[in-house]
């Protein structure tokens, strides 16, 4: 008998562990719980280290207490004890890191705004914390098979959103595609959260240059703020600059 191994993530101790107990009653389901994003990290982590990875993730849409999308996405090798890794940047997190995890997201309530979010994340499904035991496991062995299970009174909302996201995100697109390629330099620079003077180190401009350069960016992409560009960017698929190989050498000197 093949067995399917799940992780229940709730930060509601009876919620959880009552959940664990009633899929553990299935003949082929392995199921364990984790009370926090990074306790939940921390086990993916060492399963798939010794080779027994979990295979679907039930994740309380809910978790930390924090609105989806408010915090960046956490890689699953971060987060410690006094984190907080909210339920949307958890599904983000761990479809990067380990794509082959099919992800379920369990809520209090119907969202469409929020159930497109956890789509948008790369969540397989969304089901309400009270559906009836079958049909979480029709769910569970469901989205194993690809598929994607939502309530069908979310379906028009969940469609509605994603239409309109997919209509911002071919604006923001337009709007950076009429960057020149210095100013989207500087953009993924303020993406990657370096002030006016780290860019102008970082590409060896003048601080005025690169003044000049991000006054553009904002007018180009018809914002008022390094903030509002950011979200704007990260809209349009635009990433961080590469911090990591910083070290340069100029003049014969490392800098």
């Amino acid at each position: 008998m093949v067995r399917i191994r799940v992780l229940v993530v709730d930060d509601h101790r009876i919620f959880a562990e009552s959940l664990a107990a009633a899929l553990a009653a299935e003949p082929d389901v392995d199921v364990f719980a984790a009370g926090s994003g990074p306790a939940a990290l921390r086990c993916l982590e060492r399963a798939a280290a010794e080779g027994r990875r979990y295979d679907v993730l039930l994740v309380d849409a809910d978790l930390g207490g924090k609105l989806p999308g408010v915090r960046p996405a956490v890689p699953v090798h971060e987060g410690d004890e006094d984190g907080l890794v909210d339920g949307i940047s958890l599904v983000t997190g761990v479809r990067a890191a380990q794509p082959a995890v099919r992800i379920v997201v369990l809520a209090e309530k119907d969202d469409p705004r929020r159930a497109a979010l956890a789509l948008q994340a790369g969540a397989c499904g969304w089901v309400a914390k009270d559906c009836s035991l079958s049909r979480l496991l029709t769910v569970i062995r469901g989205v194993l098979r690809d598929e994607t299970h939502l309530p069908p009174a979310l379906l028009t909302g969940v469609l509605k959103e994603l239409t309109a996201a997919r209509r911002h995100r071919t604006e923001s697109e337009r709007l950076v595609e009429s960057l020149t390629p210095r100013e989207r330099e500087v953009l993924r620079c303020m993406v990657a959260g370096l002030g006016r003077k780290a860019v102008a180190e970082r590409l060896f401009l003048s601080p005025h240059t690169v003044r000049t350069h991000m006054q553009n960016v904002l007018g180009k992409l018809g914002v008022h703020s390094t903030l509002a560009a950011v979200a704007l960017a990260r809209r349009a698929g635009v990433g961080p600059a590469d911090l990591t190989g910083d070290v340069v050498e100029r003049g014969g000197q490392l800098a």
